[in-house]
């Protein structure tokens, strides 16, 4: 009877260790907060397609501001080359003015905006951080010029398909900005390939 006793008893406590190790691997995995914003403007304009496609193009840019600005503070503390770091300087001023338009213009929409940046922000962030001196500037050029061209595709979809008008009134009002931002890297990439 004690044998059985402290089989059980063995039983029941290695089932309670597999339970414990089982929810410690389940933990909730922090979830990426253009999707939290995405789940959150599809829940509130569900009924609403117009809206919801406008919600869409709105955290888009919103996304690629948090993710310029913060790839514009790692250039100025890590490129080498000054105009990399001017550059990084004003990505930062012009992305931070820009999110902050955005940000007013969600408010009054009724949009979700993304808190901080995305996982493919993170990523790209990461990628760029290991690099060093030229080798990190090169790929601080490269990524300003493939990413302001995605963010003027992105500018010209809201400003030909928005149905909101303030939306699309604000991203026209923009293209010629990112357009400024797109020539700007250009030259800066195509200075630096040179060395």
């Amino acid at each position: 009877m004690k044998k059985l006793l402290l089989a059980s008893k063995a039983i029941l406590g290695a089932g309670l260790i597999i339970i414990f190790l089982n929810s410690c691997k389940n933990e909730t995995k922090q979830e990426d907060p253009k999707e939290v914003a995405e789940d959150s403007n599809e829940a509130k304009f569900d009924s609403i397609d117009s809206k919801e496609d406008d919600a869409q193009y709105v955290v888009d840019i919103a996304e690629i501001n948090l993710a310029e600005i913060e790839l514009g503070k790692l250039a100025q503390s890590k490129g080498t080359d000054a105009e990399v770091k001017n550059f990084g300087k004003m990505m930062v001023d012009e992305h931070t003015k820009l999110a902050s338009e955005v940000s007013a213009l969600a408010k009054t929409k009724n949009f979700t905006l993304p808190t901080s940046v995305t996982e493919e922000g993170k990523d790209e962030y990461n990628k760029l951080n290991e690099k060093s001196g030229l080798d990190f500037d090169k790929k601080y050029a490269d990524m300003m010029v493939h990413g302001h061209e995605k963010a003027i595709d992105k500018l010209q979809k809201t400003a030909d398909k928005a149905t909101d008008q303030d939306l699309k009134l604000w991203a026209s009002n923009n293209i010629a900005g990112f357009t400024a931002h797109l020539e700007h890297a250009k030259m800066l990439k195509e200075k630096l390939d040179k060395k």
